[in-house]
């Protein structure tokens, strides 16, 4: 049975750690983004009226198995999802799926007029996951940043 549970349920370095299993297929991943995870999860953990009000962990049968956040600073007009993961071992299974669609849900209750996400093109199951839930793409960029992880996705979906 899947559960949303609040980040402040879990210890610090569960977003970090949720991050380095769901991106675990690509080493590159972990050299060129750990800090930034590091970061994002000492934000949280540090902030914790915010990553409950903007985020939420999935559990699984007891089990944190991914999570999802969004930076609401831009509400009424849209809010930016943030990162959106699912540990390795639970991806292909639906969850992603019904993650994003709890996460929408909250969002759509905050009275936003849309939300807006970037991937990168080497993620075709999350470039699959928004567009399932109505996600429309609205542009692709160059990625110079990191160009392992190809071009820059970006979709919104409005409510």
């Amino acid at each position: 049975m899947i559960e949303y549970k609040k980040i402040s349920d879990f210890p610090k370095g569960t977003l970090y750690s949720q991050l380095s299993s769901a991106y675990s297929f690509h080493d590159s991943f972990k050299k060129y983004w750990e800090e930034m995870w590091k970061e994002y999860d000492c934000f949280f953990y540090s902030n914790l009226n915010i990553a409950d009000k903007c985020g939420f962990i999935t559990v699984l049968n007891g089990k944190a198995i991914g999570h999802i956040s969004w930076d609401p600073r831009n509400n009424p007009d849209y809010v930016i999802i943030g990162h959106n993961c699912i540990l390795s071992e639970y991806k292909g299974c639906g969850y992603g799926k019904e993650q994003l669609r709890e996460a929408i849900a909250r969002i759509k209750k905050s009275g936003t007029q849309k939300a807006v996400v970037t991937t990168n093109g080497i993620l075709i199951p999350a470039q699959k996951n928004y567009e399932s839930v109505g996600f429309k793409k609205t542009s692709v960029r160059e990625n110079k940043d990191t160009p392992f992880a190809g071009d820059y996705i970006d979709y919104e979906l409005i409510f």
